[in-house]
């Protein structure tokens, strides 16, 4: 059985296929096509299957990572949205929390709401915080605002009442309406979308989804067309940023779940590695052509969270973005990668990115009509990329171009020459990717000193050893097919879906009927996306969770209930010191104060697919030398050009040891080594770098 993963990035798309019965795995890269992506993802999986000799009928599974739906919030390229909102409260998009990232900015923004003030209709209902009706839905209000949404051409509404998290019944019934006399809006409620409290939050997030729906609806359409068409007749799936993975049916219905689709299956595939490796504990590093992501991976699990922010407008500030709330990896993004622009700001200091050049026209070594510096032309520069090995020799580079754009762009604005100039843009990149890191480990309280860091993407190699050595973490792991290592991760997402549902109650006055009773619902929702998919009960893992605080407070924090109870209401006596321990482990206290539980959660969890122990990456050249020979690569314990030793990584073997300074290929990318480290190849094929003192 073969399968397939691909991951959209902002420059390149990703391929990894696996065949089930062996070890060996074929990778592919190639550019993205901005104007459709799918045209990347259909050319990449027919050139695949015929580089490796199979049909596409052959193809059981295509797991898919995008991060179209965060591109088209971020550009504002979704459908045009109309909301129908609780009479009254159609403000709430425009006053937020009322929170300011920035107290002393008087000049201070934030992103636009996606549906405009007066694309949002009020109507007249009330559902009170404990689910009961106040006043009735006005349905000819509904029946009006449906005809209203049709002349304001609107192609999408978000459907968002108060206190609908608590008795969604209105919120359904006037989807119900829309549907019968608009048929042609695609409907999103927030009851469905986000079942929990803090209406802001739950709308943003239900806006998100109406705005971006029918733009991804027709992408998976266009891709399952163009893959029928060329003869694939397995299944599609649609990578979710919690980790898991969801059929195209849901994913269609819940776009907002993938957000941050390609990036978290990198994380997956980076505790993947550490689990095999007996090393729970790890920072997570992906750099690619338009951003790089780190995420933290504690006890042999990806940490996740239940909010984001998407689009911010201030130089990636919290608060500055729309909120979103949906199960997510916990990472932080920055606008640091292959593509980054390098330029001189107003105070006459070099700053490389955020704006990248992307895959068209991409850097000005591509030879595609760019002519900005970025990171990739001063690795080139710099003699870490080879001009001619670039994506195994298909893709040749122009040293000349990177040199001139770099000369013209930073070196003689700076007075530099050329190759310090190149120099400091690597180095600054690293820099900025080392204090971001810094930043996101320190607020979740983690030492990273002791830990290792795994590092992947297309640059990633090319840059983790130095980022390492300025977080003084010891070891840096760079696994097979770093360069496409989130579409290696798709491969072993599981089939997922999560459900999460604001009810709000003290522990003292519930008992253990009504506690599994409330679980049980939850169960058989999420439950009933696995079944639609064909898997059977006795293969789908439950993790229950609930967002608990005591009496009082403003916040809560998740309590993850034991898996040994057959029956969830056997652990109902239990609550209390299970959350009297995680918020002792938190705050190191407990209080004397009656518990509340605010939120529920029930994740359904379908098996994990594996990857046969040690497998390795398809495509070196049989007989070839370790060794390829040297090249002239800047050396920064010298300060110039030094000689570098080449080696083809796909001729390395288990117990290989390399001294660097030293340079490793691969098609996809190249591991940068510096003076004094050390390499070893595991049995696993893996490269572990132990960074001098």
């Amino acid at each position: 059985m073969y399968r397939i993963g691909v991951d959209i990035g902002g420059t390149f798309t990703d391929f990894a296929l696996y065949a089930s019965d062996g070890g060996r795995i074929a990778i592919h890269k190639r550019l993205t096509t901005p104007q459709d992506p799918s045209v990347a993802v259909l050319d990449g999986v027919a050139e695949m299957a015929r580089d490796n000799g199979i049909a596409i009928g052959e193809v059981a599974d295509i797991v898919h990572g995008t991060t179209l739906v965060t591109n088209a919030v971020i550009e504002r390229r979704g459908a045009v949205t109309g909301m129908l909102v609780t009479n009254g409260f159609g403000d709430i998009m425009d006053m937020g929390p009322e929170r300011r990232y920035d107290l002393f900015d008087l000049r201070i923004k934030y992103p636009p709401p996606l549906v405009p003030r007066r694309l949002r209709i009020e109507v007249d209902e009330r559902v009170r915080y404990d689910g009961s009706a106040e006043r009735a839905l006005d349905e000819a209000g509904v029946v009006a605002a449906a005809k209203r949404f049709r002349e304001l051409d609107v192609k999408a509404v978000a459907v968002c009442f108060l206190h609908s998290y608590a008795n969604p019944a209105h919120e359904r019934r006037a989807a119900e309406i829309l549907r019968e006399h608009a048929p042609d809006l695609a409907v999103s409620t927030s009851a469905d979308v986000f079942p929990n409290m803090r209406e802001f939050e739950r709308w943003t997030t239900t806006t998100v989804n109406a705005f971006t729906q029918p733009m991804f609806d027709r992408y998976v359409k266009r891709l399952e067309d163009g893959l029928a068409g060329v003869g694939f007749s397995g299944r599609l799936y649609i990578m979710a940023s919690s980790g898991g993975m969801l059929t195209t049916d849901a994913a269609r219905r819940f776009p907002v779940r993938a957000l941050e689709s390609g990036p978290a299956a990198g994380a997956l595939m980076s505790a993947y590695h550490g689990r095999a490796l007996k090393l729970p504990n790890l920072l997570s590093f992906d750099m690619g052509g338009t951003t790089a992501k780190g995420a933290l991976v504690l006890g042999g699990e990806a940490v996740k969270k239940y909010a984001m922010e998407v689009a911010r407008v201030h130089e990636f500030r919290q608060g500055s973005g729309l909120p979103v709330r949906i199960p997510v990896i916990d990472m932080i993004e920055i606008g640091a990668g292959g593509g980054s622009i390098a330029e001189v700001d107003d105070r006459g200091l070099l700053r490389v990115g955020p704006r990248s050049a992307g895959a068209m026209p991409g850097p000005a070594c591509y030879g595609q009509g760019g002519t900005k510096p970025t990171l990739t032309d001063a690795n080139l520069v710099l003699g870490y990329l080879d001009a001619g090995f670039f994506l195994g020799g298909k893709m040749r580079l122009d040293k000349t171009a990177a040199e001139n754009a770099i000369a013209e762009g930073v070196g003689k604005p700076l007075g530099l020459e050329t190759l310090r100039a190149a120099w400091g843009i690597h180095d600054i990149i690293c820099e900025d990717v080392a204090r971001a890191f810094r930043i996101h480990a320190t607020e979740r309280g983690f030492d990273y000193r002791n830990s290792s860091m795994v590092g992947f993407g297309g640059s990633g190699p090319l840059h983790a050893v130095s980022v390492a050595r300025k977080l003084k973490i010891p070891r840096v792991i760079l696994p097979v097919g770093a360069g496409v290592m989130s579409a290696l991760g798709l491969l072993v997402s599981p089939l997922a879906f999560e459900v999460a549902r604001s009810r709000y109650i003290h522990v003292d006055d519930m008992t253990a009927e009504a506690f599994a009773a409330t679980f049980a619902e939850l169960e058989s929702e999420a439950l009933g996306y696995l079944h639609r998919a064909g898997v059977a009960d006795a293969d789908i893992r439950i993790v229950r969770r609930l967002d608990m605080r005591y009496q009082g407070q403003g916040h809560q924090i998740e309590v993850t209930l034991p898996a040994r109870a057959n029956n969830v209401g056997d652990v109902f006596s239990e609550l209390g010191e299970l959350f009297g321990a995680v918020y002792e482990q938190t705050y190191t206290l407990r209080l004397d104060e009656p518990v509340e539980i605010v939120n529920w959660k029930v994740e359904a969890v379908g098996p994990t697919p594996e990857l046969a122990s040690g497998y390795s990456v398809a495509g070196g050249a049989a007989g070839a030398q370790a060794l390829k020979g040297t090249r002239k690569a800047y050396d920064p314990s010298v300060g110039g050009l030094a000689d570098w030793r080449v080696y083809d990584r796909y001729a390395l073997t288990p117990g290989v040891v390399i001294k660097g300074p030293a340079l490793i290929e691969e098609r996809e990318s190249t591991c940068v080594i510096g003076a004094g480290d050390s390499v070893t190849v595991d049995a696993h094929f893996n490269l572990i770098a132990e960074l001098s003192q």
